[in-house]
């Protein structure tokens, strides 16, 4: 079975400069030695496999954020992670379109397409990059912008890692006052009698540019199994009969952290079926009563997508602009003896969504995925130009660690 691999190199390389990475990459190019680079350390796939002789690039010192005078630009050093720019952009008083989880690696969730809690104002991380810093196999460091590159601009706009590695990006940011980094977030708890309103509800919400919504299904309190929803950056309604059993913050286990086994199973869908989520629940009870799996969970991404689909399909290689909701679940446990159940429910949960999903072909989000879904299902329509840039760019398959384009 697969199971989701963490690198295991023989080397790692703490870069302190680009030259650092170029030097680095143009050798073990140059001996045909396995290597990737690591900006956050988060990824779900079961795609890493650096042999014996592996060598990880590690560009957490690379983790500068600057911004130009006027803040509508902002740069973002390779190793730079999420909750490090955020912190950054706030003592500027700007806004910059990140992912959500402050653990990640800016530039690693922005290559993959970037969702994230701005993007129903400015669309897509990708949308946002301005230019990039990039080492490529050859060991050149290139400056790459939509005049300079045309094609390897937007390829590394949805397929980065398979190209070259990132050392730093130029973003668009937006000057905001202090009263324009504030945003309301908070959560409804409703009982598992109510799952099918919930997810109806959520299908029939509108939702406005400030506004995005995460379903979870968590970890439960003593007294029963919760179904918590989080609208961070609006307060649409859940119409009744949908009351929820109480209102406010609550604590969710961040499965980001690092440690344990978390194979995660993802799928893109248009729509979301009521009855189908009550098939996923039902397996996702079953596991997380196991020992050690209690933290498994449950998780679906809704945005306000009209200023992302304003960009059109094919500006960037990220090509799922299509898709209404991401769903995830993600098995997470200790017990090495769980390793095959956890991929017969997670594998069944994916196909429950899929059976059901609304759309013409599978899709996925590839910073999602689990690693053994086929490339047309992580790519969509921009496999076939990513592989002809591929040629071009890594001919020999230098970058080949993350859902590699053959």
């Amino acid at each position: 079975m697969e199971h989701v691999r963490c690198p295991h190199p023989a080397m790692v390389v703490n870069v302190e400069t680009e030259s650092d990475v170029a030097i680095t990459v143009k050798y073990c190019a140059s001996k045909g030695i396995p290597f990737v680079a690591q900006n956050g350390g988060v990824g779900w796939a079961a795609t890493f496999d650096l042999g014996a002789y592996g060598v990880l690039i590690d560009l957490a010192r690379l983790n500068q954020v600057t911004f130009n005078a006027d803040k509508t630009r902002a740069t973002i050093g390779g190793g730079a992670r999420i909750n490090e720019t955020i912190a950054h952009a706030s003592a500027a008083g700007a806004l910059v379109e990140t992912g959500n989880c402050n653990c990640v690696g800016a530039l690693g969730a922005i290559l993959g397409g970037g969702y994230g809690n701005l993007m129903g104002l400015y669309g897509f991380g990708v949308d946002n990059v301005v230019s990039m810093r990039v080492v490529t196999a050859d060991g050149r460091i290139r400056d790459v912008t939509a005049a300079s590159d045309a094609d390897l601009f937007w390829a590394l706009r949805g397929a980065g890692p398979n190209l070259g590695i990132v050392t730093s990006a130029v973003v668009k940011s937006y000057p905001v006052s202090q009263a324009g980094m504030l945003a309301w977030t908070g959560s409804l708890i409703f009982t598992p009698d109510k799952l099918e309103q919930v997810v109806q509800a959520i299908q029939d919400l509108e939702l406005k540019p400030e506004m995005n919504i995460f379903l979870y299904f968590g970890t439960p309190p003593r007294d029963g199994l919760p179904l918590p929803v989080y609208m961070p950056s609006g307060r649409p309604r859940i119409a009744q009969p949908c009351s929820p059993t109480s209102r406010g913050t609550r604590a969710v286990t961040a499965f980001a952290l690092p440690g344990g086994r978390k194979p995660s199973y993802t799928v893109a869908m248009q729509n979301l079926v009521p009855s189908t989520w009550r098939q996923v629940w039902d397996k996702y009870v079953e596991f997380q009563k196991l020992p050690t799996a209690e933290n498994s969970v449950v998780l679906m991404e809704a945005y306000s997508l009209t200023k992302a689909r304003s960009f059109g399909s094919g500006s960037a290689a990220f090509s799922h602009r299509d898709v209404n909701f991401n769903a995830v679940i993600i098995l997470w446990y200790s017990d090495v003896a769980l390793d095959d159940r956890a991929q017969v429910v997670g594998k069944a949960a994916r196909d429950l969504w899929k059976a059901t999903d609304g759309l013409a072909r599978d899709a996925t989000y590839i910073n999602f995925a689990h690693g053994d879904e086929p490339l047309d299902v992580v790519y969509g329509d921009s496999l076939s130009r990513l592989r002809d840039i591929k040629h071009r760019i890594d001919p020999k398959d230098n970058f080949n660690q993350w859902f590699n384009i053959k």
